[in-house]
């Protein structure tokens, strides 16, 4: 079975190629870059770490995004 790049967790170079060649000039726009660009990435929590993450939070006083991206910052500082 063919794989789907479109759906595939990890699209490899080249998996797109024949839709960007297939792309008409007016299909495509160019934008300069943001210095304040935000880049948002879903994480998906479920049954006992979702209620940890969600009591932790609770404990803490902040929403369980904080708590996440204190985890983050915190994992970094130890490998770095």
């Amino acid at each position: 079975m063919d794989k789907d790049p479109w759906t595939d967790p990890d699209p490899q170079p080249g998996d797109f190629d024949a839709e960007i060649e297939r792309a008409k000039p007016g299909d495509v726009e160019i934008h300069e870059g943001s210095p304040d660009a935000k880049l948002t990435i879903l994480v998906s929590v479920e049954g006992d770490d979702a209620k940890r993450l969600d009591r932790i939070a609770r404990a803490r006083g902040e929403r369980p995004d904080e708590v996440v991206a204190d985890l983050l910052r915190a994992a970094d500082a130890r490998v770095a």
